[in-house]
């Protein structure tokens, strides 16, 4: 292999790509409905979502409304459906105002509208809303501790479901009896859909007792209004037995498989074997890394699962409990918790990047990894474990100009982690 690194962004590049909405959005667009087509959506891909909606529909565009917000710079032109900008992880005032003007679209839908649901990643803190009672500042400190926590984005979600009055199924319920049709770009572990996005048009199996759990199990102390709106009735999401969503639709159209499996494909076509290790790959970031280290050394030594040249390829979300004072990222995290447990070892090489694009608190992508890392590391006076101790994995990859600075990619399926064993 010429130049691993090179091949290792190629795959990262397929990857992406077979996640962008012009290619996994248009087959799945509904049919025009006889009276209004409101469109409402929010996440990382929203914006972009929007515009192939725009580009790709087959009725009159003169009929076709909505809203939808996305993260700051990440907003596209469009022509019918607004697009706003707000701020992510941390909730914003932006994505307040844009949640109850969403909201106050829905009023007067008849069953003769449709509602399009464009849902991706990054919708939860896009969409902030509080329940009657609670304030944008009580959930933008949760959404702080809750980032530093260590706790999974199945349990964040949970929590923030019935923290919301719009989020758990509670849009698609206010669109009745307009039925709704989501479509969903998936950076969560497993594709649940009431995870994507924390489930705005979708119904939400959990219930308020384990949303109640996940303050206590993270040792997180929350204002005591919330805590009084968990323990109410009120807290409680809209349930998959609900009347209100009755004949709404859900499709999938992107996931981390989706881009795993392009990305095999691109190495087959290179005449490297890839093994698909898993989409839903979860734990904390450093301890994966761990995991996937031993495995590539099986493989480097003994062939096995899979003999080189081989490309062990994965996705899914983990975490960072963040305990030092660097910006985290979980797949920084992930390649030096990697890296380290690796050691020397020749002929191996790894990326681990975010799909949309931006790591934890820094916006860059993810890193490499080469047999040289730990080298030029010791020359530049760095310390890779120190640097793990402190969750500064931006700023140990910065330095060695191994950082991958792809900007927003327009999607996002999560986590993409390729480890190249020559």
């Amino acid at each position: 292999m010429d130049d691993p690194r090179a091949f290792l962004e190629s795959l990262f590049r397929t990857a992406v790509t077979a996640a962008l909405p012009e290619h996994c959005l248009p087959p799945h667009l509904p049919e025009p409905a006889p009276g209004r087509t409101l469109v409402l959506g929010a996440g990382k891909a929203a914006a972009r979502m929007a515009a192939v909606l725009e580009q790709h529909w087959a009725g009159d565009p003169a009929r076709l409304e909505g809203l939808v917000v996305t993260r700051h710079g990440q907003a596209v032109p469009t022509h019918h459906i607004e697009v706003v900008e707000a701020a992510h992880p941390v909730p914003d005032a932006a994505g307040e105002r844009a949640a109850r003007h969403m909201l106050a679209l829905t009023r007067g839908l008849t069953a003769r509208d449709r509602v399009i649901a464009l849902i991706s990643g990054g919708g939860s803190a896009l969409l902030p809303l509080p329940a009657p009672g609670l304030t944008l500042a009580d959930k933008q400190a949760l959404s702080r501790a809750l980032l530093r926590s260590g706790a999974t984005i199945a349990e964040i979600n949970t929590l923030r479901r019935h923290l919301s009055a719009i989020k758990g199924g509670r849009l698609a319920a206010a669109c009745h009896p307009a039925p709704v049709h989501s479509l969903l770009i998936s950076d969560v572990a497993g594709d649940a859909p009431w995870d994507i996005a924390s489930g705005p048009t979708v119904a939400d199996p959990t219930r308020r007792q384990d949303a109640q759990a996940i303050p206590r199990r993270y040792h997180i102390e929350i204002p005591a209004a919330m805590r009084a709106h968990l323990e109410s009735p009120d807290s409680e999401t809209v349930k998959p037995d609900d009347e209100r969503l009755a004949g709404n639709r859900v499709t999938l159209t992107a996931s981390a498989q989706t881009a795993l499996e392009a990305a095999a494909d691109t190495a087959r076509a290179a005449g490297v074997t890839p093994l698909i290790l898993g989409d839903g790959l979860e734990g904390e970031a450093r301890e994966l890394g761990r995991v996937l280290a031993g495995i590539a050394r099986q493989a480097r030594r003994h062939g096995q699962p899979v003999a080189p040249p081989c490309v062990l390829l994965s996705g899914g979300e983990t975490t960072v409990t963040v305990r030092g004072q660097g910006l985290g990222g979980r797949n920084v995290e992930g390649l030096l918790g990697f890296g380290l447990a690796l050691g020397p070892v020749p002929g191996v090489h790894a990326l681990f990047a975010d799909t949309d694009g931006v790591d934890g608190g820094a916006e860059l992508a993810g890193a490499w990894w080469t047999p040289d890392t730990l080298d030029r590391a010791a020359e530049r006076g760095l310390d890779a474990r120190a640097a793990l101790d402190d969750n500064d994995g931006h700023g140990f990859f910065q330095t060695l100009g191994d950082s991958l600075d792809s900007g927003p990619t327009g999607t996002n399926v999560n986590d993409f982690r390729a480890i190249l064993i020559t």
